[in-house]
């Protein structure tokens, strides 16, 4: 019963919209497109030689102002969360996509490492690296271009390098900082003696020395204590020959 009343209302809705019930493609006024039908090609850029020319024209000017080709892109996608990806390429089976990435969707973009003001939209003013693909909404084709641009770019000199200059704070690299003491002067060096007592050897802790003392105690081999002070250090016993009687 639910069903049909939906099956209803759909073919009502399909009435109002298309008129007399009839679909889309079977309405006179509209233009029918067979499957042997090709859709006609757009043509060339006029900049696909000189791509740094669009960007100082009229025409760029009029699209999008003083505002970078990718600002206000946003990739049309199913549910709330967008995909944490750009997709691989614009053009699949020799056709563009619904919509595609700022470069692909327009024919006068070009990427080239002499198309300076192109590429420096896609720099980061502050660090010098270049935007992450999700920030900017290119795919991962154009944005394998971009960055291969950019590098040539930078070898050319037509990029600079952006690192920025951060000055060093000189109170933390003082000896007047809580942290840091002054180094002592040295003292009179003595045979077997080494510079500073920092670096002479310490005895361990007694607790380590007990800890793996009671883990090896099976392998170690105990230490024969040194002899009294005036006493001679004990002699082995030497074997006795056995005398045998012929």
């Amino acid at each position: 019963m639910a069903l049909a009343r939906g099956m209803a209302l759909l073919r009502a809705a399909a009435g109002g919209l298309w008129g007399a019930g009839r679909p889309l493609w079977a309405r006179q006024d509209a233009p029918r497109l067979c499957s042997t039908q090709e859709t006609p090609k757009a043509p060339p850029s006029p900049y696909q030689e000189r791509p740094w020319e669009y960007l100082e024209s009229e025409e760029y000017r009029i699209t999008y102002g003083d505002r970078p080709v990718w600002h206000g892109y946003r990739r049309n996608h199913k549910g709330a969360v967008p995909p944490q990806r750009t997709r691989k390429a614009c053009v699949r089976k020799g056709k563009q996509v619904g919509n595609p990435c700022p470069i692909c969707r327009d024919r006068n973009l070009h990427v080239d490492f002499r198309n300076v003001k192109l590429l420096d939209q896609f720099i980061c003013p502050h660090s010098g690296i270049v935007f992450h693909p999700t920030h900017t909404g290119v795919c991962m084709k154009q944005h394998k271009l971009l960055t291969k641009a950019i590098t040539q770019a930078q070898d050319h000199g037509l990029l600079w390098l952006h690192v920025p200059y951060v000055p060093a704070p000189r109170d933390d690299f003082s000896n007047q900082h809580p942290a840091v003491s002054k180094t002592p002067p040295a003292p009179a060096l003595a045979p077997g003696r080494h510079w500073y007592p920092w670096y002479e050897r310490q005895a361990p802790p007694t607790a380590a020395i007990a800890r793996i003392r009671r883990l090896y105690k099976d392998y170690l081999k105990e230490k024969e204590a040194p002899p009294a002070a005036g006493m001679p250090p004990e002699t082995p016993p030497t074997p006795r020959a056995e005398h045998r009687e012929e």
